[in-house]
């Protein structure tokens, strides 16, 4: 008999037990279902018996569970579930290491180069993910080059070796031992039954030629889901170059860790279809990340619905776009510039700012990665810093806050990654020239995925909520979802005018105010 595990002290134990009885698959990802008789752990939803109340235990993390000796069930894969929404609904520092530990943090710079970036010593941060998660750093960095590992193994044809070195991991000894117990299975009998359950969900082609990846992966997503908005706010924020919308299919380029990659999205229904090309086998993991922050696909949006529904006044608009997803971001600096350069302008006139910059600036693409219309990456803030006068037009003091906040970010005075609290990244943006409230919120909200923004110095929003009768001054009551009355009110303002919720072609005709200091 496995050892048990501690339940969460978060997780109320009678809601999760009826949540594993019910098989809802509404709390896959947000935590996990331990079985000591048996030694394995599993999502809610699992199809297998539900085993007996006093024989399970529940844990927030798949890292909780491999700590405490459980193996990940075959039937259900509990690892391949949506992520779970509490990393972004919480700002304290377990939420805030969850973020960056997702996004390879720690196999690229370890123990000490995450607690560096959270301003915190190794021994502290290991006391407090131990203590809230169930598992310290390494634990947890283990678990995501686990789920890094077995991706690879069933998606691809790459050999053994290169697989173990790409995960993550030191040793090739270390990744077989470790696949063998976090899945009870060598890493050759699981590529030999993927033929079997992953090939139903995941299709793959494998240049093996070259030591890049073209992957396809099916994104799981959390019920309801409302790919319309997405493709729409992607599609319509489109800057040539960088990215480019054929009509169904999003794609744009990553610049990740190890090198520059593309990527394209299909957004359907019940998933979302992902092909990744030309990544550094190492940076597979980062890149399915920060693709699933950038469409908000583990959001608890469930609890938003029910929530947000409750408001006699919002309930229609949650009923006509149930499942309404905010936007989040790949790079932070990106998405610092490409609002400021929007300041008080229509979207149209953003965008060929924004393909200006991306040409004269921009990296291009290496020939085995880049294809046309996607060719370049976005300029690094060292490149906007020295060149951006050369290329950047409109009223001079716009165009030197742009030049000095891609100073300060190339001078890494202004912290711009996931592992940053939302108030002190704020605080840090409304110091900077050409920075006010919207701005600053408005980032916060794409790149920390916070929840709880609203954007009420927005004039689209404001209208709409004039027009609604909304009193955006008591807003606490949507709180912690404000970020997704934001959506809600763009979407209402824009549903009749833009035809690519409806299935037709974008427009470029919004425009978006802020109060610049």
């Amino acid at each position: 008999m496995t050892p048990a595990v501690a339940t969460s002290p978060d997780l109320d134990f009678e809601r999760c037990y009826r949540a594993v009885s019910a098989r809802d698959s509404r709390f896959d990802g947000q935590f996990f279902v331990a079985v000591r008789t048996t030694g394995i752990y599993c999502r809610p939803s699992c199809p297998a018996v539900t085993p007996r109340a006093e024989n399970v235990d529940f844990v927030v993390t798949a890292a909780a569970a491999q700590q405490g000796g459980f193996r990940a069930c075959r039937r259900c894969l509990p690892d391949a579930v949506p992520g779970s929404p509490r990393w972004n609904l919480s700002g304290d520092l377990a939420a805030r290491a969850m973020r960056l530990i997702g996004d390879g943090l720690v196999d690229r710079d370890g123990v000490d180069g995450l607690s560096a970036a959270l301003g915190y010593s190794p021994r502290q941060l290991n006391r407090v993910l131990t203590e809230e998660l169930g598992a310290g750093p390494l634990a947890l960095a283990r678990a995501n080059r686990a789920t890094n590992a077995r991706i690879l193994i069933e998606c691809t044809a790459m050999p053994m070796a290169d697989i173990a070195f790409a995960s993550g991991f030191a040793s090739v000894r270390q990744f077989n031992d470790t696949v063998r117990e976090v899945f009870a299975s060598t890493p050759s009998e699981m590529r030999r039954r993927r033929a079997g359950t992953v090939a139903a969900t995941r299709d793959t082609t494998v240049d093996t030629d070259r030591p890049a990846l073209n992957v396809r992966l099916k994104l799981s997503v959390r019920q309801p889901f409302s790919p319309e908005w997405l493709t729409w706010f992607l599609a319509g924020h489109v800057i040539e170059g960088l990215e480019h919308f054929d009509g169904t299919t999003y794609h744009r380029s990553l610049s990740l860790p190890a090198g520059a990659a593309t990527a394209s999205l299909t957004m359907h229904p019940d998933h979302v279809s992902a092909d990744i090309s030309g990544v550094d086998v190492r940076d597979l993991g980062t890149a399915v990340h920060r693709l699933r922050r950038l469409l908000d696909l583990d959001a608890d949006i469930v609890a938003v619905d029910e929530s947000l529904s409750g408001d006699a006044d919002l309930a229609p608009l949650v009923a006509r776009r149930p499942g309404i997803r905010v936007p989040g971001a790949v790079d932070g600096f990106e998405t610092l510039m490409r609002t400021m350069l929007g300041q008080q302008i229509s979207l149209a006139a953003a965008r060929t700012h924004g393909r200006r910059l991306v040409a004269a600036l921009g990296e291009p693409l290496g020939p085995d990665i880049g294809t046309a219309p996607v060719t370049h990456l976005f300029p690094t803030p060292a490149a906007v810093a020295e060149h951006g006068h050369t290329v950047l037009t409109g009223p001079k003091r716009r165009v030197a806050s742009i030049i000095a906040v891609a100073q300060a970010v190339a001078e890494d005075a202004i912290p711009l990654h996931t592992g940053v609290a939302a108030d002190e990244m704020r605080e840090h943006l409304m110091a900077l020239p050409g920075i006010g409230r919207w701005t600053a919120d408005y980032v916060a909200m794409r790149v920390l995925g916070d929840p709880d923004v609203l954007l009420d110095t927005d004039l689209i929003l404001r209208r709409r909520a004039d027009h609604l009768g909304l009193d955006l001054t008591d807003a606490r009551r949507w709180s912690p979802w404000r970020s997704y009355v934001s959506m809600h009110l763009w979407h209402d303002a824009l549903r009749e005018t833009e035809p690519l919720l409806h299935g037709e072609r974008p427009s470029t005709t919004t425009t978006t105010h802020e109060e610049t200091s």
